[in-house]
């Protein structure tokens, strides 16, 4: 083996094509992956003074991982950001130690970050149907860029998928009417999503705006859904920013981000009487507790609208 193939770029390269081919990870969880690995090599290269190698990663001991970890947080990283390194980095040691027996005893003695309880905060019903329905939008926007942010937040509404899931379908992935929306989620498992007349409607508009646009867009298997202005895969940056602008009308806090829609997907089910399991199904949620989390945001909702009505309040 030359001295390159034992670098932890050539080792990371590999790692990222197995991802792709044996594991399918979806293209969101892959660029996570990346970016994660990326900051780590960077972080040895100073922490060591030397292009990290095979051999540099099985040197490194618990407080080494704990010093890149304390990096990332003073770069400002939150501690979710951070478990999701912490679980990069033991998914590529998993890899490390099968193809070349490097140790995962040290990143294993390392406990991952507990996160603050937080409940999910949905964005209220009154306001998620006008971002649904197209009452809410960027006045100075192009059609073809309204009709994409009603399409967008219509599906993430409508649907309850992850912002990341949305952006990540092709236009070859939008299914006849009446017919199921194949996701890829998290941990590369599909799932069927069924989809309401409404949210098809707003695809198909969605898809004649965009036919009728000047942008030069790929026509090929594909094809993103939903694009950018220059025709290229839209960025969740882009929709968080068109979230934020229309936030000011609707009266809503900084809290109301495209995810808020999927949270108010799963609230508002569960307020009408959809049950747990169907619920959680249709989010892709692997754990019933993920799902369980909803029952907290409805209790706390009656809470506060009981506190409000009483007589005695």
């Amino acid at each position: 083996m030359t001295d390159d193939a034992h670098h932890l770029d050539s080792w990371r390269q590999r790692f990222m094509r197995t991802l792709i081919d044996e594991r399918r990870l979806s293209p969101h969880t892959v660029r996570n992956y990346q970016h994660t690995l990326d900051e780590f090599s960077a972080f040895l290269k100073a922490h060591t003074d030397a292009r990290p190698t095979l051999q540099t990663l099985g040197q490194l001991k618990t407080a080494d991982f704990r010093a890149f970890l304390a990096h990332r947080r003073k770069d400002g990283v939150g501690i979710a950001t951070v478990r999701l390194d912490l679980s990069a980095l033991r998914t590529f040691y998993r890899y490390l130690w099968r193809e070349a027996g490097v140790s995962m005893a040290p990143l294993s003695a390392l406990k991952s970050p507990k996160l603050p309880k937080r409940l999910p905060r949905p964005v209220p019903a009154v306001a998620a149907g006008k971002l649904s329905s197209g009452a809410a939008r960027i006045e100075r926007a192009a059609p073809w860029q309204q009709a994409r942010d009603q399409a967008l937040f219509c599906l993430l509404y409508g649907a309850g998928l992850r912002i990341a899931e949305a952006l990540d379908l092709d236009r070859d992935d939008v299914p006849p009417p009446g017919q199921p929306l194949r996701v890829l989620g998290k941990g590369g498992k599909t799932r069927d999503v069924p989809l309401l007349p409404a949210v098809t409607d707003t695809l198909q508009a969605y898809l004649t705006a965009l036919d009728d646009s000047p942008l030069q867009l790929n026509d090929g298997p594909d094809a993103p859904l939903f694009v950018g202005a220059r025709g290229g895969r839209l960025s969740a940056g882009v929709a968080q920013k068109t979230m934020r602008q229309l936030r000011p009308a609707l009266g809503l806090d900084d809290t109301a981000t495209p995810h808020a829609l999927r949270h108010a997907f799963a609230t508002h089910l569960l307020s009408a009487g959809a049950d747990l399991r169907a619920i959680q199904e249709l989010m892709g949620h692997a754990s019933l507790a993920s799902t369980q989390r909803y029952t907290d945001v409805e209790t706390e909702r009656l809470l506060q609208a009981h506190a409000a009505a009483h007589p005695r309040r």
